[in-house]
């Protein structure tokens, strides 16, 4: 796969982001999800001011979210040689918040139907403590990902123990 190869977003993540998302006064999801990835200029903008470093290009993330304050839900492109399905979901926050939030696509559509979002993910301190399941996003990830069931927070444990360096790597580009 080539960075700036097809932009249109993976089915079972398209069929997940048609389901509204309702932040309920902060005992939601606070995400809004964009119709399509990012364009590769757009999201080479966004990563050079997040960084603060003119040099990066985007390359490395596909975005196709953000939360109420302007963080970005994306994909990193971090295994070579694999699928966009099969890299894992990260969270950007506009306070510079990072997170690793699930290991692929099939452990984000758990994390949705377990009642977290990126953000919440990324931010346990400020999100409601007992996410709310939902019934919608639960047949999405029953549908495109039935094996991989598990709760949200085993969902964020496993990606943070697989991707342990990823505020590292990420803070490296910053200037």
């Amino acid at each position: 796969m080539t960075p700036t190869s097809d932009r249109r977003l993976p089915e079972a993540l398209a069929a997940a982001l048609t389901v509204p998302f309702d932040h309920e006064d902060g005992r939601g999801i606070d995400f809004e999800p964009f119709p399509d990835f990012l364009s590769a200029e757009d999201t080479t903008d966004w990563l050079r001011a997040w960084t603060g470093n003119t040099e990066v290009s985007g390359d490395e993330f596909r975005v196709f979210g953000q939360d109420g304050t302007g963080g970005y839900a994306a994909f990193w492109l971090v295994r070579p040689g694999r699928p966009l399905i099969d890299q894992p979901v990260v969270f950007l926050g506009s306070e510079g918040e990072t997170c690793v939030v699930a290991r692929d696509l099939g452990d984000f559509l758990w994390l949705l139907a377990g009642g977290l979002g990126p953000w919440e993910a990324a931010t346990p301190y400020g999100s409601d403590p007992s996410p709310r399941p939902s019934r919608r996003l639960t047949a999405v990830a029953e549908r495109f990902a039935p094996e991989r069931q598990r709760p949200a927070t085993a969902v964020v444990e496993r990606a943070v123990r697989e991707f342990p360096d990823f505020d590292d790597t990420v803070m490296a580009l910053c200037r």
